[in-house]
């Protein structure tokens, strides 16, 4: 392949399409790899059902998952590439990047140009991204977003096992006696492994559940015991209790003399270990151990609580420890299991994707493993030592160290911390190249060249997930427009380099099979990560390929790892490490005095380039928010729904406030998601400090420091238009609805026409209004029609605007100047705020049923209004619900 045969445009809406054959693919959104069962229908989009034959899903889906339809239109789609905002040739735009990259490694060297990629990519494309730089290029700057949320573990795993293995597979989850949750929401972030557990516990009367989280998430309201220690105190807990193994006699001796190194150091740390630190009680530790240790068949879960830290690589150590001093690893229901947060983060992992890796588990600094690759790859260099990681990177180019920079399928100007600095890093950078579904992303509008890439439902390769089962993601639809994957996109780019040969790739499934004989060799060293059982498979093998666990070998794919013993480390031997607690490298100050947690939300995915065009994701939760304890927002003259702005010297934000005790006295949590172009101060990584692991060098996210105070808004408002609208207000939060876009406002200077503002907002100078403004109590309303029907309507009161959200946007464009009562009428029930995506049911229309119909169950509610029995996401929210009702007195 050559590059010259270049894409013609193809337009999915160009006119009536048949409707297409029923194709099995992956979910693009969390680890769990979930199958998906995708068929294209006659306008060009998808319907979406669970593959009851996958075995990460059994055909469940979660919330985002069974919106996978709905997020496939073109809309906002990048189509052709663009230089500076105008569209160019392909080959020119190639040209452009290949020349950048080449002439800033002849001025400076090999290591001022930098990849930063995503865990979105598919394993062929990460390969090729990580063949060109470190093989032929010469540098270790590939770095991937998995730096952001699994790079402790990685650190841990190869620390105690020799390789990044993961030694569990996810039927262990449902047939352990007891799951220990740490740092883990898994109701909220892998739903459908929620479910399963869920399951298994409602079979198994002996399961138990414990979660370790600060907060109190719904995946606590499953558990027996909720340990809410102190952020950032995992290795004492963990410290604890292997102590407390070894005080009660529960170590596995013999595991331990055969097959463990480091037990003593280990323990000797754990015993100088003050567990006081946790803040939890003495009776709940006492329980703890008591649980973990008279139960066998234990699985500990860990995720971006653990991961996200500091001392993320040693919290993930000190939980392998215990399970390294039991013996309780590689077993059916035992061992350590870390889930990842991105569909394919496994699989950059595997593939060197990482900035301090080589492909297929080698080390970048063993000279050997470098060799091996070398002369494999035939590549003319090899970088020495480990390249950039992610805060280093946007560092070293806000320094100007880094002159072309490279972003593939992500957008590090809203996650990265400090993403106000790395935003102006990325702004200052000579040359920016974007490869990326939309150039609508904060990090794509500030690119000197945008590459249109396709997307799932066009895309084809394989992904990883959290149990290290590789599964097809295959192409349902036609690329639109230009588009082009991602590996074909960079081995065009290095063959205008002069690597012609190397990457004259034709089809996904040739680098898959260069791809898994590499792995063959690295097995051959030692390695874990062993699918040369792959490396001589047919196009037409690949495009039928079921899932399958590796490592897979001539023998067949395997199971559980360690069980026998056997790790990859120089002695054959695990290894437990000597830890000793840390405190988050933040501290509360009198000036600074909450500790900030972030985290996701049920509905939403990393920024919202997806998921965001689901108007039924928008409606669990539509605008960023702070998490306060009653205390707290008592001290700051908070209530529920007011504003809050947090800062810090990184940056600041606004947001709704949200008064639980679920959340822990001095700490605020915040989600994620929000970016410039929905809700630009609920950027909430701009207040995250860049500290990191020192071993893993990944940040630590949930620990910053902040101060908050009352945002002191003179007007707030709600509106809804059936067009698509850019808000102008000093608090706004855009997002889709099922009758166009709705948002929230809030303001500090009262407009004098709110009449003109509602014209200017909506873009609607010369439609009919209807407006009633009463300016002495601060209230007005404003209803824009066309041929009689409200198109466009806005709110404005002195406090967070109370009306029907529900009911206004569901009668957008079909009713008139009555919507402007914001309600329904008597002989029309208000359903309220959504709690089940997936049906559509409202917190008020569950309220109504369990008091009128005598609901007392989950399931009752189920069978009563279909909530809950499609996805099960919203389970624990309905159980909540169950939980505050009034309990009926018996008459007397």
């Amino acid at each position: 392949m050559d590059g010259a045969d270049l894409p013609r445009s193809v337009s999915r809406r160009s006119g009536p399409m048949a409707a297409g054959a029923t194709v099995c693919t992956t979910c693009p959104y969390c680890g769990t790899g979930c199958g998906v069962l995708a068929t294209p229908d006659v306008s060009g989009g998808l319907s979406v059902k669970g593959d009851p034959n996958h075995p990460a899903n059994l055909g469940r889906l979660c919330s985002k998952g069974s919106a996978l339809g709905e997020t496939v239109d073109l809309d906002g789609r990048l189509l052709q590439p663009k230089l500076h905002g105008k569209d160019v040739p392909w080959n020119d735009a190639l040209d452009l990047v290949a020349r950048k990259f080449q002439d800033a490694i002849d001025r400076y060297g090999p290591d001022s140009v930098a990849f930063y990629v995503s865990g979105q990519l598919l394993t062929e494309d990460y390969y090729v991204a990580n063949k060109l730089m470190k093989g032929f290029i010469g540098s270790a700057n590939i770095d991937t977003n998995s730096r952001l949320c699994m790079a402790s573990t990685v650190a841990g795993h190869k620390r105690a096992f020799g390789t990044d293995t993961v030694p569990g597979v996810y039927e262990d989850l449902e047939t352990c006696d007891l799951l220990v949750l740490v740092g883990s929401n898994l109701a909220w972030c892998h739903p459908v492994l929620y479910q399963r557990v869920a399951a298994a516990k409602a079979e198994n009367p002996k399961m138990r559940v414990i979660t370790v989280d600060p907060r109190r998430t719904a995946t606590s309201d499953l558990s027996d015991l909720h340990l809410a220690l102190q952020p950032g105190t995992d290795v004492a807990l963990f410290n604890y209790l292997l102590a407390e193994i070894a005080e009660r006699g529960a170590v596995d001796q013999s595991f331990v003399d055969s097959h463990v190194e480091g037990f003593d150091d280990a323990l000797q740390s754990a015993m100088a270990n003050n567990p006081a630190v946790t803040g939890l009680s003495a009776a709940d530790l006492k329980a703890f151990a008591d649980m973990w240790i008279g139960t066998e068949k234990v699985v500990t879960v860990f995720s971006q609580g653990v991961n996200q830290s500091s001392s993320g690589s040693d919290k993930v150590n000190a939980i392998l420890n215990c399970h390294l001093a039991t013996g309780r690893i590689g077993r059916e229901g035992m061992g350590p299991f870390s889930v990842t947060g991105q569909p394919n983060a496994m699989g950059g992992r595997e593939v060197g994707g990482l900035a301090n890796m080589l492909a297929c588990h080698l080390d970048i600094e063993n000279a050997e493993h470098r060799h091996v690759v070398q002369n494999f790859w035939n590549a003319p260099r090899m970088p020495e030592k480990a390249g950039l990681k992610a805060v280093d990177m946007f560092r070293a180019m806000s320094d100007g160290k880094i002159k072309a920079l490279w972003v593939m399928c992500t957008n590090p100007a809203v996650s990265l911390p400090e993403a106000d600095a790395v935003a102006n890093a990325i702004r200052d950078c000579d040359f920016v190249v974007v490869s990326d579904l939309t150039d609508q992303t904060d990090t794509a509008k500030l690119a000197d060249l945008v590459l249109p890439a396709t997307g799932w439902g066009e895309k084809d390769g394989t992904v990883t997930n959290s149990d290290r089962t590789i599964s097809r993601q295959r192409a349902v639809l036609p690329a639109p427009g230009l588009a082009r994957h991602d590996w074909a996109i960079i081995a065009d780019v290095g063959r205008r380099m002069g690597y012609a040969e190397a990457f004259d790739y034709e089809t996904g499934a040739e680098i898959f099979r260069e791809y898994a004989a590499l792995s063959g060799l690295a097995a051959d060293m030692g390695r874990d990560f062993d699918i040369s059982g792959l490396s001589d498979i047919s196009d037409a093998e690949y495009n039928a390929m079921k899932p399958q666990r590796w490592p897979v070998t001539s023998k067949g794919p395997t199971g559980r790892m360690f069980g026998d013993g056997k790790f990859f480390t120089p002695s054959g031997k695990g290894r437990m490490l000597a830890l000793t607690h840390r405190a988050p490298l933040s501290q509360p100050t009198a000036e600074l005095p909450f500790r900030l947690n972030t985290g996701r939300v049920r509905d939403q995915w990393h920024t919202m380039t997806r998921t965001g065009k689901s108007a039924r994701l928008t409606q669990h939760i539509a605008e960023p928010f702070a998490e306060l304890h009653p205390m707290d927002a008592q001290r700051l003259g908070v209530s529920d729904a007011d504003l809050i702005q947090l800062s810090n010297p990184n940056g600041e934000a606004i947001l709704r406030v949200l008064i639980t005790d679920r959340a822990q006295a001095g700490s605020i949590f915040a989600p994620i998601h929000w970016t410039g172009q929905n809700a630009p101060t609920g950027r909430i990584d701009r207040l995250v400090t860049a500290h990191v692991d020192p071993v893993s060098g990944q940040p630590e996210s949930k620990a910053s420091v902040t101060a908050a105070e009352r945002f002191d808004a003179t007007w707030y408002g709600f509106a809804a238009s059936s067009k698509e609208f850019t808000p102008n207000a000093s608090y706004w939060a855009l997002g889709r609805s099922n009758s166009g876009y709705r948002a929230e406002l809030a303001g500090l200077q009262i407009k004098d026409d709110w009449e003109d503002y509602a014209r200017d907002l909506f873009g609607m100078p010369n439609a009919e209004a209807v407006v009633f403004d009463d300016p002495t109590k601060g209230i007005a309303r404003v209803a824009l029609m066309e041929e009689g029907r409200v198109q466009a309507v806005l709110f404005v009161a002195p406090d967070p605007v109370a009306l029907s959200r529900t009911h206004v946007i569901s009668e957008l464009g079909k009713a008139g100047p009555e919507l402007l009562a914001g309600r329904p009428g008597a002989d029309q029930p208000d359903p309220g705020a959504t709690v089940c995506a997936c049906l559509n049911v409202g917190i008020n229309t569950i309220l109504n049923a369990i008091t009128e119909q005598g609901l007392t169950s989950v399931a009752q509610i189920g069978e009563a209004l279909g909530a809950g029995t499609s996805c099960g996401s919203c389970r624990p929210e309905l159980a909540q619900l169950l939980a505050k009702r009034p309990v009926p007195e018996a008459a007397e």
